[in-house]
């Protein structure tokens, strides 16, 4: 928002994998709960909480990982649950205010007693009774009071081919780049997908739908559509839908996935969810105000200072808009289309260790430099050049270049458009200071 996209960096360093699941077939073990749990938590920390994700790895990837996580991940992640009075359970049909995916939204019924909690089984029982006739196989589920953010998934089939629906739940900082990002459609260039539509509802709460792929790279024909809700207090409820019985290792069962996408608002908006969030234990080390961008980062000042300081002969035919820590350009050398990404990282000094070994090269100022030529993590062919540059005051500058316009599609020309002595010019430029 989407070097976690920064670099390896957007991947958080509790998670230990360093390797987003589109790079990846993940086995049995590691199932979608686990995924949406790790980038639940490592979306809920804002700025905090992303400065430690881009360091995990310390690669120009970070950013489109993380974007690609919360569209792909967290937004996999609602459904809609109705509460009675005095906390019985109520399920679609009848005269009584409920409603379902299948006939539309009703006003929900309120709860005299708002329920404390919820156990995985009571989310799939909503799920499941909320979704349109059809037959349900497998389910998994965590509640609210368990560590990890609560979700349900079940396998659904509406007569036209099994399908898994996921709905989860947490909460954002209001105003935070997070929120932001959560109801922000992805970038094509960053995240491939067919259409994205964000809406204001009349509360004001946000609401984004995106119909889009589980591998951006076209690997296989999986779809994934979602639905992403964040009201102005920080619920955050969010759907996925696959046209398979899993989100991966199963094949294609279906042409899409079984839930228009107005039908996919109406499972995301409707109101007994947010009971379901409001039921999550509120973390006493979270932080209570968004955190301020430094000068500069947030308005389109990285692009704008990437653009800058590309060397001659290079045309720039597109950029990322607001930026922050994170830009992009593609450029275009005569030989074809290239991306080039950047991070601009302030207070990075506790983790330099881990991004900075012996190979490192230091200057005589102090600052250290690593460059890397290596395969890249998306398309076919594809390969990513790296300048990762950290000054004593722990400024951190990473800049990454690919042989393709974009990381998911596959090589267009033999190298990046930017050898990495260009990169390491850009990266060491003072112009990055008046950025922090």
């Amino acid at each position: 928002m989407p070097v976690d996209d920064h670099g390896h960096g957007h991947d958080q360093a509790q998670e230990q994998e360093q390797e987003h699941d589109h790079d990846h077939d993940y086995d049995h073990e590691d199932r979608f709960e686990e995924r949406l749990g790790e980038a639940l938590r490592q979306a809920g920390g804002a700025y905090e909480t992303d400065r430690r994700a881009l360091v995990a790895a310390g690669e120009t990837r970070g950013h489109r990982l993380l974007l690609r996580r919360r569209a792909a991940v967290v937004a996999g992640v609602a459904s809609v649950a109705l509460v009675g009075l005095g906390g019985a359970l109520l399920v679609p049909g009848g005269d009584d205010g409920r409603q379902s995916v299948a006939t539309g939204a009703k006003t929900p019924v309120a709860s005299a007693t708002p329920k404390t909690s919820y156990t995985g089984d009571e989310l799939i029982g909503i799920l499941e009774k909320l979704l349109p006739r059809g037959e349900f196989g497998s389910a998994e589920a965590r509640g609210t009071d368990e560590k990890l953010p609560p979700y349900a998934q079940v396998v659904y089939n509406d007569g036209k081919g099994k399908a898994a629906v996921a709905v989860g739940f947490d909460r954002i900082l209001p105003g935070s780049e997070q929120a932001r990002q959560t109801v922000e459609c992805p970038d094509k260039v960053l995240t491939p997908h067919d259409s994205c539509a964000v809406t204001r509802l009349p509360d004001g709460s946000a609401l984004k739908i995106v119909q889009g792929y589980e591998y951006p790279d076209r690997r296989a024909d999986t779809k994934l559509w979602t639905a992403d809700l964040v009201t102005p207090k920080g619920q955050h409820v969010g759907v996925s839908e696959w046209n398979a019985a899993a989100e991966k290792g199963a094949p294609v069962s279906r042409a899409e996935p079984p839930l228009s996408t107005a039908r996919l608002k109406t499972l995301a908006t409707a109101g007994a969810w947010l009971s379901v969030v409001d039921a999550i234990p509120v973390d006493p080390k979270a932080p209570t105000a968004a955190p301020a961008q430094p000068s500069g980062i947030g308005r389109g000042a990285i692009a704008s200072t990437l653009v800058s300081l590309l060397p001659k002969g290079v045309k720039v035919v597109a950029k990322s808009g607001l930026d922050g820590g994170y830009a992009y350009v593609v450029v275009d050398d005569g030989k074809g289309r290239s991306l080039v990404q950047i991070n601009v990282q302030p207070n990075m000094s506790d983790v330099e260790h881990q991004l900075f070994g012996a190979d490192a090269e230091t200057l005589a100022d102090g600052t250290k430099v690593v460059t890397r030529e290596e395969p890249g993590e998306g398309g076919a062919g594809v390969v990513m050049w790296t300048a990762d540059t950290i000054r004593t005051d722990g400024f951190r500058v990473v800049v990454s270049a690919f042989n393709s316009g974009s990381q998911e599609t596959a090589a267009t020309r033999p190298a990046p458009a930017l050898s990495t002595k260009q990169l390491r010019a850009i990266a060491l430029s003072a112009k990055w200071r008046g950025l922090g």
